[in-house]
């Protein structure tokens, strides 16, 4: 559909503008179609980044800041989704032993399990989402990469 169908707008002021309010309507789409997939399973979106995130890490542990930088929503609290996390045994938090200000995160098995569930799904999620050849997808990231320069 295009965007100005979506949005119920005739026309825009130049293609920039279209450019950007197309990207921030894709984007607002995707989060909402996502949370459907990860709801079931009582994580959110920003929750099932920080869990990506951490099995990256492959089982060394990370602190909260470098989980903030690390995230795709930079608006995202990583301390409060580290905590829910943590509340639901999806991950440990630990005093780091060489420095007692530093606190240490690291997945758990369970949080492992959870990530391995969703694997198939987000994999098929994704290819039923993105409504584009192999080809264009190519092309899609190369212009998404050049956009933020």
């Amino acid at each position: 559909m295009r965007i100005e169908e979506a949005i119920k707008q005739k026309e825009f002021k130049d293609p920039y503008n279209k450019t950007v309010v197309n990207l921030l309507y894709t984007n607002s789409y995707i989060v909402s179609n996502q949370s459907s997939l990860f709801k079931p399973l009582g994580l959110s979106p920003e929750q099932y980044n920080v869990l990506r995130i951490l099995r990256g890490q492959n089982g060394k542990p990370i602190t909260v800041s470098s989980i903030q930088e690390r995230m795709l929503n930079k608006m995202s609290n990583a301390s409060r989704l580290v905590e829910k996390l943590k509340q639901k045994e999806l991950v440990i938090r630990e005093e780091c032993p060489s420095d007692r200000r530093q606190v240490d995160i690291m997945i758990t098995e369970k949080g492992l399990e959870i990530l391995k569930v969703l694997e198939s799904a987000v994999y098929g999620f994704n290819r039923q989402l993105v409504n584009l050849t192999e080809e264009e997808t190519i092309q899609l990231n190369a212009l998404l990469d050049k956009l933020r320069g």
